[in-house]
């Protein structure tokens, strides 16, 4: 029988290996995280450990956006923290997270905070009411993949894609695909 750690080893081993992706920042840069975690963005934790969070957003205007409005939410209530983002894994693959996070210094939200993160299916409309269906195709525009790729990897005819895209772009008053990959992106 194989002899269980005790106490700072026991926490140690359970953060590492807690099945959610948890990550715990110091002013946004990442002092640890674990396994979790970096199986969900594609790293190793020593390629992590000390960069900022920007490393997994998109762009920069998305880290500070969303951190500009964290911050703010966190200073009126420093428990309960969440929302809902695209994020971005070390493939380029841009994807649909829901974090939660929790500051442990309520005066200076952003000194300490422990935060979970986990990739969702699909967004939720926000602003322009898009179908469950229109929102997963969305999400394959924004990584990139083309109609008949988006087809295939649903089981549906080009076409259809095509009929959903172009519902995307009237519904989002986009003129063509790059700015609607741009507005898909920067929708948070």
């Amino acid at each position: 029988m194989t002899s269980l750690p005790f106490g700072h080893e026991l926490i140690e081993t359970a953060f590492d290996h807690a099945p959610c992706a948890i990550v715990v920042t110091q002013k946004r840069r990442i002092l640890t995280c674990n396994d979790a975690f970096c199986e969900l963005f594609g790293y190793a934790k020593g390629e992590l450990i000390g960069l900022f969070m920007l490393k997994l957003y998109p762009s920069f205007a998305d880290f500070k956006s969303i951190g500009d409005r964290g911050y703010k939410a966190m200073l009126r209530n420093p428990e309960n923290y969440s929302d809902e983002r695209f994020m971005q894994a070390r493939d380029g693959e841009v994807f649909w997270a829901r974090a939660a996070g929790r500051s442990l210094t309520p005066e200076s939200p952003f000194d300490l905070v422990v935060w979970t993160v986990e990739k969702i299916d699909v967004r939720p409309a926000g602003g322009a009411t898009l179908s469950q269906r229109e929102r997963e195709i969305s999400s394959y525009i924004a990584n990139g993949q083309t109609c008949k790729e988006i087809a295939r990897q649903l089981g549906i005819s080009h076409r259809t894609v095509e009929v959903h895209r172009a519902r995307i772009m009237k519904k989002l008053g986009c003129r063509n695909t790059a700015e609607m990959v741009s507005r898909i992106i920067h929708r948070v």
